[in-house]
């Protein structure tokens, strides 16, 4: 029978294609299922009040910030986005939830919607966002050329919390009686970890949902994640599915390095040009891999792990073939009747591209040669794509976009280990949170113990994906996330119950 689309998946047809013109598939998910986060958001305020966002006086701020903290004669300065929603504060001593922003655009929604902000309604709490240097709205004038990169780096971005906490309590006349938690996730986790770890005089607790806080230039576990993902069965994942994608990418592999079938190849997955290239062929399968990488990073956002492993076991009477046909359908799936661009030297264009507005891609992947690696290789034994996608195609991008040699990129990893402290931090009162399929919980703390031998505080959610825990609860959400949601709850109060006790402990001294 001749596979057709659901109106559901037509729909993902359409939201693919707005975004599939240059660069990695994957970063190009993750804008998007910020997106489709944020119009379900206003979705959902709608139907709730009709008033919309005005009902809630979302404030829109701006803080001057130093583009340098460490440099005290530097007089360079760019104006930093904030949002405030007081809706729920009970003055003057309520609470403040502190809403990291991360490699992204801020949004109203960020002080809306979200766990976080559920549980600031129970407790009375200022929900306050900061968006992150040189994302967004947040840039530095100068753009975003080499020499003013300088100045984009966690550290900064720390330096930026700070002042902002300052700012904010001087604006609403804060004192010590306010209990600020900070909450973030992913690489915005790793910065609420580490605010409280650097500033525990200003933030009480935190909250870190997939939170890689250790860096790894390596991070080949990644694939195996994905591996493991597409096997399992609670996620509608299967040992058939995973068995498919490794068949389908090595006879991709095989065709490709015959070289007198990249005619055909090209034809198959309709390639923009014949990828005849090694840096050509690298880059259409690891724009082939990151489908199956963002969909089970954002499993259930736009897309399921379910129904990619459909696509890749059934056969058709149009194509007869599983594995390798799976691949093609799964690809014409997501781009439509748009070619796919497989182009090396496209790819570099856009990280070369220091136009202001054209995305967080350039800025993201600088920190990542600067201070954190994570290249998603398959040089793992349980991954299942090509290994071809291997650490060395992926370092070579720092040097050929930004001059970062591999020697200055193994000592920026590792030097932002030792800052941190990997994955034993010396961080007290910090609940981290991770789901069971999200791959990147493999660089973030699960059933460890901090450098002074103190058991971390962590919730591991059953079938959860990236930063699912963050999301607003809904009626249909799996039970294990809504027991983990439970867990962070409890946490939350039990961290303003000792931040009573404590207050009332020095108004006895």
């Amino acid at each position: 029978m001749k596979m057709t689309l659901s109106p559901a998946r037509c729909f993902i047809v359409l939201l693919i294609l707005s975004f599939v013109d240059a660069g990695r598939i994957f970063w190009e998910m993750k804008e998007r299922v910020r997106e489709v986060q944020l119009q379900r958001a206003e979705r959902l305020l709608l139907a709730k009040v009709p008033r919309g966002r005005q009902h809630f006086h979302v404030k829109l701020g701006f803080l001057e910030q130093q583009l340098d903290h460490f440099n005290r004669q530097g007089s360079k300065t760019f104006r930093q986005t904030y949002l405030v929603n007081d809706k729920y504060w009970k003055k003057p001593d309520g609470p403040v939830f502190l809403f990291i922003g991360g490699e992204g655009p801020l949004s109203w929604a960020d002080v809306v919607f979200g766990h976080h902000v559920e549980m600031a309604k129970k407790h009375d709490a200022l929900l306050v966002a900061l968006e992150h240097r040189f994302y967004g709205d947040s840039i530095n004038p100068d753009g975003l050329k080499m020499e003013n990169l300088a100045s984009l780096s966690s550290q900064q971005a720390l330096m930026d919390l700070a002042v902002f906490h300052e700012h904010i309590s001087q604006s609403f006349n804060l004192t010590s009686n306010n209990t600020w938690i900070s909450f973030g996730g992913s690489y915005a986790g790793a910065l609420s970890a580490w605010f409280k770890r650097g500033f525990p005089h200003l933030a009480f607790a935190a909250v870190a949902s997939s939170a890689p806080i250790r860096a790894k230039l390596d991070f080949s576990a990644y694939s195996k994640m994905v591996g493991l993902a597409l096997q399992n069965e609670r996620v509608r994942g299967s040992l058939k599915c995973f068995s498919e994608v490794q068949k389908a990418f090595a006879a991709l592999e095989a065709a490709l390095m015959a070289g007198d079938v990249c005619h055909q190849v090209a034809t198959d997955f309709n390639c923009c040009q014949e990828p005849k290239d090694l840096d050509d062929q690298i880059c259409l399968m690891q724009n082939l891999a990151d489908i199956f990488m963002g969909t089970v990073q954002y499993n259930d956002e736009f897309m399921n792990i379910g129904m990619i492993c459909d696509v890749m076991t059934n056969k058709t009477r149009d194509d007869e073939r599983v594995g390798y046909g799976g691949l093609v359908r799964l690809s014409k799936m997501f781009f439509g009747a748009r070619c796919l661009d497989a182009s090396f030297k496209n790819e570099l264009n856009q990280l070369m591209n220091t136009t202001v507005g054209r995305g967080s891609y350039r800025q993201w992947i600088y920190q990542t040669c600067t201070e954190f690696g994570f290249y998603q290789s398959c040089e793992d034994a349980m991954c299942p794509f090509s290994r071809m996608i291997s650490l060395k195609s992926q370092e070579e991008i720092c040097q050929l976009v930004f001059g970062i040699s591999l020697p200055s990129l193994k000592r920026n990893v590792a030097f932002s280990n030792t800052y941190y402290g990997g994955d034993s931090p010396t961080t007290h009162r910090v609940l981290y949170v991770n789901g069971e399929i999200d791959p990147w919980r493999e660089l973030s703390v699960v059933g460890a113990c901090t450098a002074d031998g103190e058991k971390a505080r962590d919730v591991l959610i059953e079938g959860a994906a990236h930063c699912a825990d963050m999301m607003t609860g809904q009626v249909d959400d799996r039970a294990s996330l809504k027991s983990g949601r439970k867990e962070i709850e409890n946490y939350v109060t039990d961290i303003l119950r000792t931040a009573e006790v404590e207050k009332m402990e020095r108004r006895c001294d």
